[in-house]
């Protein structure tokens, strides 16, 4: 992670729904308690502070100088590629120095799904489960940039072959289909228990229309967030781990 003690940053998109900032409070948690001694904090882009900003500067301002920023994305969007980034020069150009070391997101990078990603989904799945299923939707929020849907499109397809079961993708917003619309596709291919993924770090009303969608539908079982799952902190942690270079 870089010179002991160096803080985590943990950077989530935001929501108005007070659920959602919770269940990143509780990953944090899990995080510090997976790494004692390392400073674990959270913040949001966007409708709860601080901002990651704010945090960065707080951070300078109480003597640390240097920092390590996880993007909490399941794609690598307008927000890591902008928001993030604008971010990180605005802490570094006010207040005491930081170096700030980006990390990648916890989806898909370089067309790799991480297996802790794939075993996150499956432990969700297994809670929401009674019994087995003959597909599965893989809900996600939703984007207009079409490589971060091809991302969502990997996942499914390694989930899938996880699983041995079609997996297709939903979303709540931005593109179709929307879940229950997925859910009503397979059920025309001749699937009859059809369970849902959630594609989501934390609840909120996205996640809520994903439920209600998906059930009206006829899936037999909605997996919650994958929150603070065990694997997602692994993931975390290893993402905020530099890979050794050789010379």
């Amino acid at each position: 992670m870089g010179p002991a003690g160096d803080p985590l940053l943990l950077v989530a998109h935001g929501s108005r729904d007070p659920r959602a900032a919770e269940e990143i409070r509780a990953l944090a948690r899990a995080v510090a308690a997976a790494r004692p001694g390392t400073p674990v904090l959270a913040s949001w882009l966007d409708h709860t502070e601080p901002d990651p900003t704010d945090a960065l500067r707080g951070l300078a301002a109480s003597g640390h100088s240097r920092a390590v920023l996880v993007p909490l994305l399941l794609t690598a969007a307008y927000h890591r590629r902008v928001d993030i980034p604008a971010a990180v020069a605005a802490a570094e150009r006010s207040g005491p120095p930081v170096r700030v070391r980006v990390t990648d997101v916890l989806g898909p990078v370089g067309g790799e799904v991480d297996p802790a990603l794939l075993a996150g989904l499956r432990r969700r799945l297994g809670e929401a489960l009674s019994g087995g299923c003959d597909a599965v939707v893989l809900a996600a929020a939703g984007t207009r940039d079409a490589a971060a849907r091809g991302s969502v499109g990997r996942v499914a397809a390694a989930l899938g072959a996880a699983l041995n079961v079609p997996v297709r993708v939903s979303y709540a917003s931005a593109a179709p289909p929307d879940a229950g619309a997925a859910v009503t596709r397979l059920r025309a291919a001749g699937a009859r228990r059809i369970a849902v993924a959630a594609y989501f770090l934390a609840p909120g009303l996205f996640h809520d229309a994903v439920v209600s969608s998906a059930r009206d539908a006829g899936a037999v079982a909605v997996a919650r967030p994958l929150g603070d799952a065990p694997e997602l902190v692994d993931l975390i942690l290893r993402r905020a781990t530099p890979t050794p270079t050789h010379t």
